[in-house]
């Protein structure tokens, strides 16, 4: 009959009937593949998973670390049991925050930047890249939010504007932006 202390031992060694490198190499394999289909398929299936208040990437990559150094711990190093598990456990929860703060905040604040309305276009400086013919369009290219963005344009005060004219967008209607000479503007302005 097996003392109390052997079935405590053979207890940590095993977990749901599984020894405990088979069971860190399932939860490898297993959540490796489901990070990898989320990576892929993040875009189609991101609304299913807007109830959680944390990214299931970041979920699945805890596991997928959480497996992978508890199998190369248990496998390649005399320790075993609760130590594998903790080493596993705390290697994975510090790269996870540090995916957390180097990657995935810069991303999500480097999404929001990139968006803008048509009212913010109005004010800004841009520079007609095909002329603005008097009663026509053309197109202006600005740089907003770090990128650089091309409109269709015509002339607020109904006159041809040629090409590389600096020009100031006075109004957005439909997405075309109306402008005016910006050194027309300056002289108007210091009068």
């Amino acid at each position: 009959m097996p003392s109390i202390q052997q079935e405590r031992k053979r207890w940590l060694m095993t977990m749901f009937g599984l020894d405990m490198m088979t069971l860190y190499f399932w939860c490898l394999i297993i959540f490796g593949g489901l990070t990898l289909i989320y990576v892929l398929l993040s875009d189609v299936v991101d609304g299913i998973f807007d109830v959680l208040p944390i990214d299931p990437a970041l979920i699945f990559s805890f596991f997928t670390v959480f497996g992978a150094t508890g199998y190369l711990v248990e496998k390649y190093s005399p320790l075993s049991g609760l130590l594998v598990l903790a080493i596993a456990t705390v290697l994975a929860l510090l790269l996870v925050i540090l995916l957390h703060i180097f990657v995935f905040v810069p991303i999500r604040s480097a999404d929001s930047s990139l968006g803008y309305t048509d009212d913010d276009l109005k004010g800004k400086l841009a520079r007609v890249i095909i002329s603005v013919p008097k009663d026509g369009f053309g197109e202006v290219v600005l740089s907003i939010g770090g990128s650089t963005v091309s409109r269709s344009a015509q002339s607020f005060e109904n006159e041809e504007i040629p090409y590389d004219t600096e020009v100031l967008i006075i109004d957005v209607q439909t997405g075309v932006v109306s402008v005016t000479p910006y050194e027309k503007v300056l002289e108007n302005y210091n009068k």
